[in-house]
């Protein structure tokens, strides 16, 4: 794996454990010589993981819309910057540079994000590894989703065995190495 998209939000969040959490996925995946592909933006959990990468000399790989460069305030530090015209091609942009993907907590934008690349995933248009990485429980309400979808018939085993959810960054690359 040489690059991992990361998904997460442009906001900090209420619990300080996501912050020291995406500061650590953003140098781990430095120390490991991964490049980092995300949102560009400079804020939030965003922000910690570039920074996280830079500060252990990492390459980090922003892809932003253009309406979005004033309000997420696009990071000024990054080996680069694409700055794109909608969603659609940031996203695109993201899974054509990335090896893998991987969720942090976030909001709306990044529950989108991640599960469009699993929904691709499924649908055969890549067969790139996703995986959530639940810290502090964030995730767990969607891998209850997960299992019910499956239960209730609307998500095949192989569709349901396509995401991995791991409460710490190793196991988690360990199991998208292998997936």
């Amino acid at each position: 794996m040489s690059a991992v998209a990361v998904f997460c939000g442009a906001r900090d969040g209420v619990d300080p454990r996501h912050l020291e959490a995406a500061s650590a996925v953003g140098r781990t995946l430095a120390e490991r010589g991964i490049t980092v592909v995300y949102g560009g933006g400079g804020t939030g959990l965003m922000g910690a993981v570039a920074n996280g990468a830079l500060g252990a000399g990492g390459t980090v790989i922003g892809v932003i819309p253009e309406a979005l460069v004033g309000p997420e305030l696009a990071h000024p530090d990054l080996a680069e910057l694409h700055v794109v015209s909608t969603m659609a091609e940031r996203k695109a942009m993201m899974a054509d540079l990335a090896d893998v993907f991987v969720a942090l907590p976030g909001g709306a934008g990044t529950l989108e994000e991640i599960v469009e690349q699993w929904s691709w995933a499924m649908l055969g248009y890549h067969s790139k590894p996703v995986g959530f990485l639940d810290v502090v429980g964030y995730w767990s309400p969607m891998q209850e989703l997960v299992a019910h979808m499956h239960e209730q018939g609307f998500l095949s085993d192989h569709g349901a065995s396509m995401i991995r959810f791991e409460t710490s960054l190793e196991p988690l690359l360990s199991a998208l190495e292998g997936a």
